[in-house]
C-alpha cells in the first residue's frame, strides 16, 4: 500500500492536500484545495509506479498517462467528472478533476436495506439512463474510451440529483494497434461487475462490451441489494447467478430480463453496444402490450432481411401497376 501524502502538502505549487478520499495498492485519491482559484475544491488522482519497475517501464508509463489523461480532460459531459489538469512529481503522476459532492450509490444500497428493503425501480431506471448516456458518450470517442471499474461505489449521486460517474482508475484507450493501447493502471476491475475477458491482465479481447457487462451488474446489486457472482463462479458453476426476481420480485420481468443479457458470460451474447441496453431497458417500462412494437436495430434488421423477398415483390408489383395505369 502506497503511503499517503499529509495534509497541507503542496502539488505542483498549486494544490493543498486536504486528506485522502480512497486509497488503493497504487495510489490513492485526494480532496484538495486549489490556491490559484480561491474556494475551489477539486479531487486529486495520484498514481504510483511499481517501485521495483526499471527506469524503462517508468518511462513508459509516464507517457501512457499523459498520453491518456490529455484525452480524459478533453472530455466534457454532465455525467463525468472534467478533468482540469495532470502533471508528475516526486515520480508520482496526478491527475486533477472536480470534486463530487454526495453518497455513492453503494451507500444508498446499503441505506435502502436498512430503511425499506430495496431502491425503487423507477428510481433506479431513471439512474441507468445516466450511466447509459455517459459510458456511451465514452464509447463515441475516437478512439473509444472503456471505463472498466463501472460499479456502484464509483457512481456519486449529486445533490442536485445527477450521477457522476467518477473513477477512471482503469481507463483504456481502444485503437487498432494494441500493442500501443496499455492502460495507465493496470488492474482488473471488481470482481463482481468485471467479465471473463477482463481477467487474467490480457486486454486484447475488451471492448465495448465490457462496460456493458459492468453496467448490467451495477443495475443487478442496485436492484437486489448484493452484487451478482463472479464471471468466475458462472463459469465453473452457471446456477451460481440468481435472477433479479428471486431475490427482489418487484423487479419488472422485461428489466430482469435486460440485466441478464448484460450479464452474458460470452460476449457476443451481450447487447453490442451500451445504446442497446438502453434501448432494452426503455423497452421494459413500456405496458406490455407496446413493448413488443418498439424493435431494436438488430430486430429490425432481422425483420428486413426476413421480409426482404416479399417487399421486393410488392415493389415489383407496385412498378408494374404504375407502368399499366392510364
Amino acid at each position: 500500500m502506497v503511503k499517503l501524502l499529509d495534509s497541507q502538502t503542496l502539488l505542483n505549487e498549486r494544490y493543498v492536500i486536504g486528506g485522502p478520499i480512497g486509497q488503493g495498492g497504487m495510489g490513492a485519491v485526494y480532496r484538495a484545495e486549489d490556491i490559484l482559484l480561491s474556494g475551489r475544491v477539486c479531487a486529486i488522482k495520484e498514481i504510483a509506479p511499481d517501485p521495483d519497475a526499471d527506469d524503462g517501464a517508468l518511462i513508459q508509463l509516464q507517457d501512457q498517462f499523459r498520453r491518456e489523461a490529455s484525452v480524459l480532460a478533453r472530455l466534457d459531459h454532465p455525467n463525468l467528472p472534467k478533468v482540469s489538469d495532470y502533471f508528475t512529481q516526486n515520480g508520482r503522476e496526478y491527475l486533477v478533476m472536480d470534486y463530487v459532492p454526495g453518497h455513492n450509490l453503494r451507500e444508498l444500497v446499503d441505506k435502502a436495506l436498512t430503511d425499506q428493503g430495496f431502491l425503487d425501480e423507477a428510481t433506479v431506471l431513471g439512474w441507468a439512463k445516466q450511466l447509459c448516456d455517459a459510458i456511451a458518450f465514452l464509447h463515441s470517442q475516437d478512439p473509444p474510451v472503456l471505463h472498466r471499474d463501472v460499479k456502484p461505489s464509483n457512481i456519486k449521486l449529486t445533490p442536485s440529483g445527477l450521477l457522476k460517474l467518477v473513477d477512471f482508475g482503469l481507463v483504456k484507450l481502444l485503437t487498432s494497434d494494441e500493442a500501443r493501447t496499455v492502460t495507465v493502471v493496470q488492474g482488473q476491475g471488481t470482481a463482481a461487475y468485471t467479465p471473463l475477458e477482463q481477467y487474467g491482465g490480457d486486454d486484447t479481447h475488451t471492448d465495448t462490451r465490457t462496460d456493458v457487462y459492468a453496467l448490467g451488474a451495477t443495475l443487478y446489486h442496485l436492484l437486489t441489494g448484493r452484487p451478482p457472482a463472479t464471471a468466475r463462479e458462472r463459469f465453473l458453476r452457471p446456477s451460481a447467478l440468481v435472477p433479479p426476481r428471486e431475490l427482489n420480485p418487484r423487479v419488472s420481468p422485461g428489466v430482469e430480463r435486460a440485466i441478464l443479457e448484460a450479464l452474458e458470460l460470452h460476449p457476443r451474447d451481450r447487447p453490442a453496444t451500451i445504446g442497446e441496453l438502453a434501448r432494452a431497458l426503455d423497452r421494459a417500462q413500456l405496458p406490455s402490450s407496446l413493448a413488443p412494437l418498439v424493435l431494436t436495430p438488430d430486430e429490425i434488421r432481422s425483420a428486413w432481411q426476413r421480409n426482404l423477398p416479399l417487399l421486393v415483390a410488392l415493389a415489383v408489383l407496385l412498378v408494374i401497376a404504375v407502368l399499366v395505369t392510364p
